[in-house]
C-alpha cells in the first residue's frame, strides 16, 4: 500500500476578482506593466504566500496583499495628504475665531480629512491629514511612539554639555523629556540650528524643552513624521502620499 502524498495547498486565487496587477496599479504601485514585473520578480505576496502567476485574480477585500513586505491599501477611497503648515495657522479643521486653519489648505479635496496630531501656531512644517481613521489613531497614539524630526533655531551657541543633557532627559512640569537624537547643524549670528528626533507628543514640548535649558526657540519646523518626510514642500502646499509611503507609514504602526 503506497503512502499518500501530502496535499499541496492551492495558490491564492479568486476567479471572479480582478487580476492582481490591476489591483496593484489601482493602489498606486505603478503602471499595469510595472506591476506585472513586480509579480514576476516574486516581490508580491497574498495572504503571506508569494504569487508569481500573472493570471492570478485576487479580491482585495478578502485578501492581504503586500509588496516587499509592505501592505497594499486596496481601498482607493482612502487617502493621506502631507501638508506644510505655515506659521500662524491653527492645527484644526475649523476655528471659531475665524483664524486660518488646516482646512483652508485642502479645500480642493472632496474627501473629509482629519489631521493627525498638531503643531502649535508659531511652528511650521509637516502635518498629515487622512480619512483613514485607524491609521490616524495609530500614528497619533503615544503607544506607537512614532518619531518626529524637527529643525529648531535657538538663541545662543548650544554647547556639548547641553546637548548631552537634552539627550539624557530634562525634567519639565509634566515629566521627563529627552531627545532620541540631537545634532547641531550650524551656528551663526548668536543662534544654533539643531536637528532632533523626539517621539513624545506633549503640548509645545520642544519649545519648553529648550527654554528649560536656557536656549529659547526662535523658529521650529517639523521635517518628518515616522517615515514621511517634508522634503521640498513649500509652506501652504500639500501633496497626496504615494502608495509606497502609505504602506511604510502603516508598517511603522503595525497595520
Amino acid at each position: 500500500m503506497s503512502r499518500s502524498q501530502p496535499r499541496r495547498e492551492a495558490p491564492p486565487h479568486d476567479p471572479d476578482a480582478p487580476r492582481l496587477q490591476k489591483t496593484l496599479a489601482l493602489a498606486g504601485f505603478g503602471s499595469r506593466r510595472g506591476c506585472e514585473e513586480l509579480i514576476a520578480a516574486g516581490r508580491v505576496e497574498v495572504d503571506g504566500r508569494r504569487v508569481t502567476n500573472l493570471g492570478t485574480r485576487i479580491d482585495p477585500r478578502k485578501r492581504h496583499i503586500a509588496v516587499d513586505g509592505l501592505t497594499v491599501e486596496a481601498d482607493v477611497q482612502k487617502i493621506t495628504v502631507a501638508l506644510h503648515k505655515p506659521v500662524d495657522v491653527v492645527s484644526a479643521m475649523s476655528d471659531p475665531e475665524g483664524r486660518p486653519c488646516l482646512a483652508d489648505y485642502v479645500q480642493n479635496r472632496e474627501e473629509r480629512l482629519y489631521h493627525i496630531g498638531r503643531l502649535d501656531n508659531d511652528s511650521e512644517g509637516l502635518i498629515l491629514l487622512t480619512n483613514d481613521g485607524e491609521l490616524a489613531n495609530r500614528v497619533g497614539h503615544p503607544s506607537y511612539q512614532v518619531v518626529k524630526t524637527y529643525l529648531a533655531t535657538v538663541q545662543g551657541k548650544l554647547p556639548p554639555r547641553v546637548c548631552q543633557l537634552l539627550r539624557a532627559g530634562v525634567e519639565l512640569d509634566d515629566g521627563v523629556v529627552q531627545a532620541d537624537r540631537l545634532k547641531v547643524i550650524d551656528s551663526y549670528a548668536g543662534t544654533s540650528l539643531v536637528e532632533l528626533d523626539i517621539h513624545q507628543g506633549r503640548n509645545r514640548v520642544i519649545r519648553r524643552l529648550f527654554a528649560e535649558v536656557g536656549y529659547p526657540v526662535i523658529r521650529l519646523v517639523r521635517t518628518r513624521v515616522g517615515p514621511i518626510r517634508l522634503g521640498d514642500l513649500k509652506p501652504g502646499r500639500s501633496r497626496v502620499l504615494s502608495a509606497t509611503e502609505v504602506a511604510t507609514l502603516k508598517k511603522a504602526v503595525d497595520l
